[in-house]
């Protein structure tokens, strides 16, 4: 799934922290980050977030309700 315009970066990875099953993130190269891990959050948004906000990512969830959750967030951010 990709996910738009994140700006509120903290209650981002709160969700993804809140999802039970693996959350990754797919890097341009195809690489998956594994977004539950802290160093993984880190690095990939040392790439990625520049002026407050994130303008796409792509996300793979693999649970249902994980992923009833990101889109949940992505339509009350």
């Amino acid at each position: 799934m990709k996910v738009q315009n994140i700006t509120d970066i903290d209650k981002f990875f709160k969700v993804v922290d809140e999802c039970k099953g693996k959350v990754e993130l797919v890097t341009g190269e195809g690489d998956r980050l594994n977004l539950k891990s802290k160093l993984s959050q880190y690095v990939s948004m040392a790439n990625i977030f520049s002026d407050g906000t994130i303008a796409e990512l792509e996300l793979v969830a693999y649970e249902p309700a994980d992923i009833d959750k990101l889109v949940n967030f992505m339509m009350n951010q």
